[in-house]
């Protein structure tokens, strides 16, 4: 199994007053309305930003430091804490604190660090990067800490509103760290399907293999797969045929000039049907299971209710394909769904609920004494029951 994210520590996130997350492949939120789920989501999606040299724009989207941050007051900065798990090597954390200063408030990086823990017989950890009033100092390949002077690092031409991570220059070990840090996906929440969304339209086709979060490139990536991956595009035909028992096929005729359309063949029509003509809920499935199938899923994709216009049965089949998928990238999703949670296992679920100064605390199922109550009930039952928490 592929390595990932072990931890994730958060102070000042809205909810995320003061969490501390332990990290699996699959992670799988539940949780009352409120209680922080999404937010998580959130953090991953505002991580990923900062090491690809998009901090200040995406704070800026969510309002400003002071819209994201826990609001009873109790903090003025933003702290997080995330640590990678090498296959082979010792752990990698990365921390990061976020501040405003200033009338017109100027978002600030007021600490930042990436360390390992050493080798066997090494003490001490090997420093990657580290802010000295506001200015960083790199790590190369020679283990010596220095502050560059080189062109890679001018303060003239430094960004103090963007991470150093997000600007690590190319002889730096942060450079593997920071790739690993940017494949984190955007948030895959609920397919457009209203009666001009691009999912149902005609496409042109291009190369990629990955679905897009509005479906626009679905019969796109669809056809990439077919055409270099046959045995991935049958995996997803398949998937479909146990999800509606009277498909067949998909073809991608064309339509007009350099466009496409795509056909769902049916045993039970003597016409294939199209894009527009497919209902909501089929829509979505055959988007998800062309997601959770994908070749080239990021290094952690994240996902905010899968079970949305999907028949009970067919969350089945999504908890088979996202356990699966966890295989290839490391899975966050967050659910509202008793069906979904069914069809999950205690180590693949979250449990999130709020302390008593509104602040979310999260444990994972397995960490329950629920054995003897799984001799009797099934896991969404005893979600149901309150016996798991996550509920208000």
């Amino acid at each position: 199994m592929a390595s990932g994210f072990s931890g994730l520590k958060v102070n000042g996130y809205r909810r995320l007053k003061a969490v501390d997350i332990p990290l699996r492949r699959l992670n799988v939120l539940i949780g009352a309305n409120g209680v922080g789920k999404t937010s998580i989501l959130d953090v991953f999606r505002l991580l990923g930003a900062s090491a690809d040299r998009r901090l200040a724009a995406s704070v800026l989207e969510a309002g400003g430091l002071r819209g994201i941050l826990t609001a009873d007051g109790s903090t003025s900065a933003l702290e997080f804490e995330i640590t990678y798990q090498p296959e082979s090597k010792g752990e990698i954390t990365y921390e990061l604190s976020l501040t405003e200063q200033g009338a017109l408030p100027v978002l600030t990086i007021g600490n930042e660090r990436l360390s390992q823990r050493p080798a066997d017989g090494l003490t001490g950890p090997l420093m990657w990067i580290e802010t000295r009033a506001g200015w960083p100092d790199y790590q190369g390949d020679n283990v010596t800490r220095t502050v560059l002077t080189d062109p890679g690092y001018d303060r003239s031409t430094y960004d103090r509103s963007e991470t150093a991570l997000s600007q690590s220059p190319p002889f730096s070990k942060a450079i593997v760290f920071r790739q690993m840090l940017t494949r984190v996906s955007a948030i895959y929440h609920g397919l457009d399907v209203s009666q001009r969304a691009p999912v149902k339209g005609p496409q042109r086709l291009y190369p990629t293999r990955i679905p897009s979060v509005n479906g626009e490139d679905l019969l796109s990536c669809l056809w990439t797969i077919r055409e270099t991956d046959y045995g991935r595009f049958e995996d997803i035909e398949n998937s479909l045929r146990a999800a509606f028992r009277s498909f067949e096929k998909l073809e991608f005729p064309p339509v007009a000039a350099g466009m496409f359309g795509l056909a769902w063949r049916d045993s039970t029509f003597t016409r294939p049907l199209y894009a527009n003509e497919l209902s909501e809920g089929t829509l979505r499935f055959l988007w998800l299971a062309t997601l959770l199938q994908s070749p080239e899923l990021p290094a952690v994709t994240l996902i905010d209710e899968p079970e949305v216009s999907l028949h009970p049965e067919m969350l089945r089949i999504i908890a088979e394909l996202m356990r699966d998928a966890s295989e290839r990238t490391q899975l966050v999703v967050a659910t509202h769904s008793d069906r979904l949670v069914r069809f999950l296992r205690p180590e693949e679920l979250l449990v999130c609920d709020l302390d008593d100064s509104g602040g979310m605390v999260v444990q994972w199922a397995d960490d329950l004494d629920l054995k003897a109550w799984l001799e009797e009930y099934t896991l969404d039952q005893l979600w149901s029951k309150g016996i798991l928490g996550g509920r208000s």
